[in-house]
């Protein structure tokens, strides 16, 4: 490194963001992510102990994954590697991996190369690394936010070890903020800012869980305010709200997290409870989800979850699906809550999906078995000479328009697959069945 490179990394480090001069160096810097970092846990004794093998950081945005990662680079031996998924390319790679097989074959150094947004690499930049991980060549650390279960390849994960980082506690979002305020060496001390205590509440609530969203904001509230007459900067209430504007939500519609909005969307629907279902309603449309794939959603539940408990709910909620399309944004929101919260306040019932279930079971596990004859169709030539129809009672010419006949095959006379429930409409359909099966016996 010569004298101008020097100078240029220790200008890049004194201009760079508060939230990446604000990064902890050793172990016991880092907040939060005590259920990974705790002194008894794996992850710490294997930092500390400078023994790590290929790990891969799962985690929102702003959770501590490139931390935790130049924490490993300022406490191991083993030479440390960073490049970016989403502008490395093949080459980089190729030349990292020259240079760890150089340490490894020269100085008997291992080489430790961090890879942030990991998701970003295709399937065969990922798959190029695999020999390398697999043969000791390199020791790989990702960093993602989306689910490695989905945007990582098998082989990959199967030689790495994940760690889940979770947004950090409210405490911890504080204790950050507190230090980037006075700390005058990486932090903001000089300024002699000010942080009162409903500032500093409102900044961590809001962070939801982000430390660089609320270093961000802290940073952006110190360089912009005027200084007060006392000659200080004061963070009041009103001056965090400016800074952070809104909450930050946490969902992303093309990863792990939209799945799990749109779980607890369904989940509650089908628990009857209409205030869970409209707020995760709200989140999904406030984050932009498209509408039509919500209705979609609503449909399948009023059939799967409702059913036949109120027939009316298919009905709310294919109109519903109709009308957004027609409509769109901003009013749609309207028709779905009131689809949304009709189906979550329905009567539930899953016996009708639970019929089709059994009824695919018995056709997969039973020969096709014949149609009886006499409800085999009778209408084209010749069908009646082959006693195609023959004996069919029709429904409508008896009392009550019903009459006892066999309509499932033979040999499966006897099965049972719709079973309705007591629930809302369904026990009158339970009370009808009961009142028919009364009517075969006489």
């Amino acid at each position: 490194m010569d004298l101008f490179e020097y100078m240029r990394e220790q200008n890049q480090e004194k201009e760079s963001p508060l939230a990446s001069r604000l990064r902890p160096a050793r172990l016991e810097e880092v907040a939060g992510q005590q259920h990974i970092i705790g002194k008894d846990k794996l992850l710490y004794r294997a930092i500390l102990a400078d023994k790590l093998s290929s790990i891969i950081f799962y985690g929102p945005p702003g959770t501590g994954k490139t931390t935790l990662a130049k924490v490993i680079a300022n406490t191991t031996s083993a030479e440390f590697t960073q490049i970016n998924a989403t502008s490395a390319g093949k080459k980089d790679m190729e030349e990292v991996v020259q240079q760890a097989k150089n340490n490894l074959g020269m100085y008997g150094k291992k080489t430790i190369l961090f890879i942030d947004e990991i998701h970003r690499f295709n399937k065969s930049q990922q798959d190029y690394l695999l020999p390398f991980v697999e043969d000791g060549t390199v020791i790989l650390i990702g960093a993602t936010t989306e689910n490695p279960y989905f945007e990582v390849n098998g082989a990959l994960l199967s030689r790495s070890v994940i760690f889940e980082l979770k947004p950090l506690e409210k405490e911890d979002i504080k204790q950050i903020l507190v230090r980037a305020v006075t700390d005058r060496e990486k932090g903001m001390g000089s300024y002699e800012a000010e942080l009162e205590e409903d500032a500093l509440e409102f900044l961590a609530d809001m962070s939801n869980g982000d430390a660089r969203a609320a270093l961000t904001a802290i940073e952006l509230g110190v360089l912009t305010t005027p200084r007060g007459e006392d000659g200080k900067i004061h963070i009041t209430l009103e001056v965090a709200s400016e800074c952070i504007q809104k909450r930050v939500v946490q969902y992303d519609k093309s990863g792990d997290n939209h799945y799990d909005v749109i779980s607890a969307f369904i989940k509650s629907m089908r628990g009857s409870d209409p205030d869970a279902a409209v707020y995760y309603l709200a989140r999904m449309l406030y984050a932009g989800e498209d509408i039509k794939f919500i209705a979609r959603r609503i449909m399948i539940c009023a059939s799967e979850d409702v059913g036949n408990a109120d027939p009316n709910a298919l009905v709310v909620a294919v109109s519903a699906a109709q009308a957004v399309e027609r409509v769109g944004m901003p009013e749609a929101q309207l028709i779905l809550s009131q689809a949304v919260t009709y189906v979550a306040s329905a009567p539930k019932s899953n016996a009708s999906c639970l019929a089709i279930g059994r009824a695919m079971e018995t056709v997969k596990a039973t020969k096709t078995a014949p149609v009886p004859a006499h409800l085999q169709d009778s209408h084209y030539r010749g069908a009646q000479k082959l006693g195609r129809g023959l004996g069919y009672l029709y429904a409508h010419d008896f009392p009550n328009h019903y009459v006892k006949q066999q309509y499932l095959p033979d040999g499966l006379t006897e099965e049972k697959f719709y079973e309705p429930t007591e629930n809302g409409y369904e026990r009158q359909i339970k009370s009808h069945l009961a009142f028919l099966k009364e009517e075969q016996k006489s």
